[in-house]
């Protein structure tokens, strides 16, 4: 049981460092779709996935760090990044994101 163990904790960084070079690659690809991208939902969708790349990093960064403090910077980017998908989606919708009833 000790072998395994020892085997894993061999293998965790090279596994977190092929990760992070895949993430890393990933956020090149988003920004070049951010900046080129054919239409306005094209970027925002590139623009959601590289929000959750900056998750993975973080997640990945915790992981390495051996740490639990980053738990709640991972669910803060979480929580704005829904609510941006959201509000941007609102406004494909509507047009508007805050509705203004003028009477």
């Amino acid at each position: 049981m000790t072998e395994i163990l020892e085997f894993v904790e061999n293998l965790l960084p090279v596994i977190t460092a092929i990760c992070m070079i895949g993430i890393a690659f990933s956020l090149i690809l988003l920004l070049y779709q951010i900046i080129k991208g054919p239409t306005n939902p094209d970027r925002a969708v590139a623009l959601d996935a590289l929000g959750m790349n900056l998750l993975a990093i973080t997640a990945l960064t915790s992981i390495i760090l051996v740490t639990s403090k980053l738990n709640d910077v991972i669910l803060l980017i979480g929580i704005l990044l829904f609510i941006g998908t959201l509000a941007f989606a609102k406004y494909m919708e509507k047009g508007v994101i805050i509705d203004r009833d003028i009477d």
